[in-house]
Parts: structure tokens; C-alpha cells; sequence
């Protein structure tokens, strides 16, 4: 099984790492520094219970001189897929699988199986329908990752926690190209359920992510400090409230309370989420597939989100500030202030 991680960052770059140790045939898409230090030095992973280790797979920056895969993970996060999606067909062969792991509301979600609503494309998660129109419904596998990384530097890759990454088939089924990519991961180290309730449990991750992730970036506070302070945790709660409405008028019962939700979040501790280290790396964060997504439905069957875009506006004008603060942080440091 031939497998292209195209975006070997924190996510995309820890699976291809576990892959590459364990012996599979693995290539690795990056830019920039990474993809310079990985060539030159190969893919270091620090923090694992193991100690550190480094792997030498095959690392490249364009991704039409890989040919055809079998399988093509996407690594990136959600609003890179737009400029990603075009450059993936020289990978593509006639069964060739693409596996979704973004945060979120997929892309792909209403191409089928999705009641009223199939057909259906939410323009803050695929702006033009420009994923969509280069990755066909038909290969795409889903999954969600559980588990935390980061990229501590060009080539080294940090695992900060966990091990799990579940598959789900948009369609409900149990496929044996789903059971293929987790034995391979399985091989790998990683716990890899292969479940038929993929979109029950795209909801149950994303009534955590739409609440925690934008307000941990807007106040700078963990899971832990989010679920104990009396005014964040209320407000945590509403989001949730409001994100459940969405899934229940999806057909979408969770399978989780939202108390439950809450203290499976104060349990996993003093957490810095995705977005709050985006936002502390200068980089995008990942709003539209997991907050704006949930408000663009929300219009769509007429539900009140209020607590929801209160959040996602504020959150936005901090994303476009996100620029403003390095200018300012490097004209501070010049004047030696």
C-alpha cells in the first residue's frame, strides 16, 4: 500500500513518521523549512514515551513526481484544502482513497447521505466547490484525530498526548479499504476503530471544538480553565446547546451529554487547543469548517445562534489582527522596546 501524507505537519507529519518506522511505503508532501530539514535530516518525533526518534522516508515538494497512490492523506487544516485540492490528480488512480482529517464539518458531508440537505455545499467550508470538484465523493475516507502534536521546529515533529484516529465511511458502511488503512496504522502504534457511526461522531468532536477552540484562542485559557471558570463555562454551554439544535435537525443524536462533553474536556487538563496555538503561531485558524460551518447551517434551518456568532465574530476580528500583531511585535522590537 502505497500512502502520500500531502501536508506532513504536526498531524499528517506524526502519522507519517509512525508509518515510515513501522516499514510502510510512506512519501511525505511539505514546503518551505520543514520540507528542507526533512531532506536533509530526515523527521525527528520527540515526546514520545520511547524517547526520540528520527525516520527517513521519501520527502518531496511537488507532488506530481510521486505518481499514483493507493491512499493520500490530507494533512492539512480545512481553509488550506482550497489550494491543495487542484495539485492532488497526479496521485489519483482509478482506486485511489483520499482520507479527510480536518476538523470540522467535512466537505464532503452533504454529497450524500445526508437526508433534505444532500447535495447541499457550505460555502464557508469549500468557497467555490473547488475541493469538492477535484476529489470525487467516491474516494474519500473520513477520520478524526485524537491526539495532540505540534511542530516543535523545521523536521521535528512533537507528540504531546495520545494515540487514537478513528475511520468512518461517509456512508455508514464497514468497507475493507477503511479496515486496510487502519491495520496499517494499527501496525504503526496507533488505536484506529474503523465505525459506521462517523457522522454521530464528527458532531460529538465538533460540539467540543466549536466551544472550546475559538474561545480558548480568545482568552488564551486551557480545557480546564474554560470548563472551571463559572462565566466561560456557561458560555461553553450555550455554544454546545446551540450546536446540538444543528445536529438534531440533521438527525444527529449524540450520543454524549453535554455535561459529559464538558468533563471529558476538564479531565484532559491543562490543554492548549489547536486554535489557541495557531493563534499563538501567527497562523490562520481554523474557523469556518468548525464554527462559521455550524452558523451557515444554523441560517439554513432557521435556528437562533446567537451565543454562536457572537463568538465567531469576535474570534474573526482577532484572526485578522493576526498580521497587524507580528508587524507590531517586530517595529517594538526594532525600537528596542
Amino acid at each position: 500500500m502505497k500512502i502520500v501524507i500531502a501536508g506532513a505537519g504536526a498531524i499528517g507529519g506524526y502519522l507519517g513518521a509512525k508509518l515510515a518506522r513501522a516499514g510502510a511505503d510512506v512519501v511525505l508532501h511539505a514546503r518551505g523549512p520543514h520540507l528542507a530539514a526533512m531532506q536533509a535530516d530526515g523527521l525527528r518525533v520527540i515526546g514520545e514515551a520511547d524517547g526520540e526518534w528520527t525516520v527517513r522516508p521519501q520527502v518531496t515538494g511537488d507532488l506530481a513526481s510521486i505518481g499514483p497512490a493507493d491512499v493520500v492523506v490530507l494533512g492539512v487544516k480545512a481553509h488550506a484544502l482550497t489550494a491543495l485540492a487542484p495539485s492532488l490528480t497526479p496521485l489519483f488512480g482509478p482506486e485511489t482513497v483520499v482520507v479527510s482529517t480536518q476538523n470540522g464539518i467535512p466537505w464532503w458531508y452533504f454529497e450524500s447521505n445526508a437526508g433534505e440537505l444532500t447535495g447541499l455545499r457550505l460555502e464557508r467550508v469549500d468557497p467555490g466547490g473547488v475541493v469538492a470538484a477535484h476529489i470525487e465523493h467516491r474516494r474519500v475516507v473520513g477520520s478524526l484525530a485524537y491526539f495532540a502534536t505540534d511542530l516543535a521546529g523545521p523536521g521535528v515533529v512533537r507528540h504531546i498526548e495520545g494515540n487514537r484516529i478513528s475511520f468512518g465511511e461517509p456512508d455508514g458502511t464497514k468497507s475493507e479499504r477503511a479496515k486496510a488503512l487502519a491495520e496499517a496504522l494499527i501496525a504503526a502504534g496507533m488505536r484506529c476503530p474503523v465505525t459506521t457511526r462517523f457522522r454521530h461522531e464528527i458532531w460529538v468532536k465538533l460540539l467540543g471544538n466549536l466551544a472550546f477552540n475559538p474561545l480558548s484562542a480568545l482568552t488564551g485559557g486551557t480545557l480546564e480553565e474554560l470548563v472551571r471558570h463559572p462565566d466561560t463555562s456557561r458560555l461553553v454551554r450555550e455554544l454546545m446547546t446551540e450546536a446540538e439544535a444543528v445536529a438534531a435537525r440533521l438527525g444527529i443524536e449524540l450520543p454524549i451529554s453535554i455535561e459529559q462533553r464538558m468533563a471529558g474536556a476538564e479531565k484532559v487538563g491543562a490543554h492548549k487547543t489547536s486554535m489557541l496555538q495557531d493563534y499563538e503561531a501567527q497562523r490562520p485558524m481554523e474557523l469556518e469548517a468548525v464554527v462559521g460551518a455550524v452558523i451557515e447551517l444554523g441560517e439554513r434551518l432557521d435556528l437562533p445562534m446567537t451565543a454562536t456568532r457572537a463568538v465567531y465574530a469576535c474570534a474573526k476580528l482577532l484572526d485578522a489582527h493576526r498580521g497587524e500583531r507580528v508587524v507590531v511585535k517586530e517595529w517594538r522590537l526594532a525600537a528596542g522596546g
